[in-house]
């Protein structure tokens, strides 16, 4: 069987792999971490964000995306190093996040201020969970599921599918933070949906991983930050 031909199959194994693993890891492996370093520190965010994530996420799909290179829409190193073909109208989607997040600051606290408890600590989170989501769902998953032949409508398919993933990924943690019931009753889910679909996009316009990951940095950022 040639690589082609087995990549779906290696796609399914992966995501079956990754969420089982995030899973236990994030209900029975994190509080222990947590118990174990403490509140929230430069240190623990460098482990838990940096090491353990980029171990878990980013490395495996880097390595899938080299080894499965011809059946992938962009090559690694492409994805990295290649001119961002119409970046330029991405920029447009930075302020249109913050008018957004600002009004649900508003919304939510009444005014608009640097949240008490957003530190360094905070910082990293962003960064990491930034590079290491996008690795794997734009840059790996999406990248070997969208063929340059593919149809407007095939395209469409391949980013909702990468959609309901990238939701799913975000049960464990609602689940550990006792918020799964209420990220559907307040639509809250729906943000996640459509957050992917725009870095999804971003991603397949551009063939640039750097434009998703920029999004979705600037992104959490912001909400660390004001809500």
């Amino acid at each position: 069987m040639t690589k082609s031909k087995k990549l779906p199959v290696i796609l399914i194994i992966y995501t079956v792999c990754l969420f089982a693993v995030w899973a236990v890891y994030t209900l029975a492996v994190k509080p222990l971490i947590c118990d174990a370093l403490g509140e929230e520190t430069f240190i623990s965010s460098i482990i838990r964000s940096g090491i353990i994530k980029n171990l878990v996420w980013t490395i495996p799909a880097a390595i899938l995306v080299s080894k499965y290179r011809e059946s992938c829409l962009v090559s690694l190193k492409d994805m990295f190093t290649k001119a961002a073909k119409g970046w330029q109208m991405w920029l447009l989607i930075f302020p249109i996040f913050t008018l957004y997040v600002v009004i649900s600051a508003f919304r939510t606290h009444g005014g608009i201020g640097i949240v008490d408890t957003f530190g360094v600590d905070d910082i990293i989170t962003v960064i990491f969970v930034g590079l290491t989501e996008e690795m794997v769902f734009r840059g790996w998953l999406l990248n070997a599921t969208v063929k340059e032949d593919d149809t407007p409508k095939r395209q469409y398919i391949a980013i909702a599918l990468n959609a309901l993933v990238f939701l799913c990924i975000h049960f464990p943690i609602w689940i550990s933070r006792g918020q799964f019931i209420s990220s559907f009753t307040s639509l809250g889910f729906v943000s996640i949906l459509a957050l992917s679909v725009v870095f999804s996009f971003a991603f397949v316009r551009t063939r640039n991983i750097i434009i998703p990951i920029a999004l979705h940095m600037f992104w959490d950022l912001l909400i660390f930050m004001l809500i």
